[in-house]
């Protein structure tokens, strides 16, 4: 189970024109919006990522307006856990479970969430706030992560978890997120 003082979020490659390709693509925005809108209401970690953003382009504008209290880590490997950088300040915050949404969910979602597992992280794959470009693409890899440990879960889901109550001023705020 989710636990407010363990978990953390990792935003992965949301940018450029790829971010508009993928199956779903406003559904999939909007719910990394409300995850980053959630995790700022309770105060937990995010590692935001973008794979060779000069080339591909930054995050879009939509998400990267909520991240203003956060720097993007650039990367060019498919894993955000093969950028040194990425890794350690991953390992900095001391967090054992790490929500992970973005795109693709088949290649650079995939490979972070592989390498977060043998590195002894729990990882929750974010359901509808993950995408590929081909829905088979997303099915296959949840698949696959589930099959390796990892965990499937949903934005409304994590968020509930983590409030564990009704009757804190976090709900209150969180609430109208996800109705």
């Amino acid at each position: 189970m989710l636990q407010q003082q363990n978990t953390g979020l990792i935003i992965i490659d949301v940018q450029g024109k790829l971010a508009k390709l993928v199956a779903n693509s406003d559904e999939t925005i909007q719910s990394v919006i409300t995850l980053v809108q959630g995790m700022k209401i309770l105060g937990l970690p995010v590692i935001w990522v973008e794979q060779l953003p000069d080339k591909l382009g930054t995050t879009v504008p939509a998400i990267a307006e909520h991240l203003s209290d956060y720097e993007p880590f650039a990367k060019s490997t498919f894993s955000a856990m093969g950028n040194t950088a990425i890794s350690q300040a991953i390992a900095s915050t001391g967090r054992t479970d790490w929500l992970v949404c973005g795109i693709e969910a088949h290649i650079c979602v995939y490979q972070t969430v592989c390498d977060l597992l043998d590195n002894g992280y729990h990882a929750h794959i974010v359901n509808d706030a993950v995408s590929s470009r081909n829905p088979q693409n997303k099915a296959l890899a949840l698949d696959k992560m589930q099959r390796l440990g990892a965990h499937i879960s949903g934005v409304e889901m994590a968020l509930y978890e983590l409030l564990e109550r009704a009757d804190i001023p976090e709900f209150k705020a969180i609430l109208p997120l996800v109705k």
